[in-house]
């Protein structure tokens, strides 16, 4: 398995949690909610991080 997909695939379940506490449908709080809008962030931190991760594990061969 390579390096970055699962911190690929955890911020893109994060991700998908913290923009369902977005929607008004389920909850009274606003969707200015700056705790979803922090959830979603992290989620989407970890996707750039493992994808980077991903990326690097594809050049570390050619540089070496």
């Amino acid at each position: 398995m390579k390096k970055g997909i699962i911190p690929v695939a955890l911020g893109t379940a994060v991700t998908a949690a913290g923009l369902s506490m977005l929607n008004r449908r389920h909850t009274d709080i606003r969707s200015d909610n700056p705790y979803a809008w922090g959830v979603a962030g992290f989620g989407l931190a970890h996707v750039v991080l493992g994808a980077i991760d991903l990326m690097s594990d594809n050049y570390d061969d050619d540089f070496c």
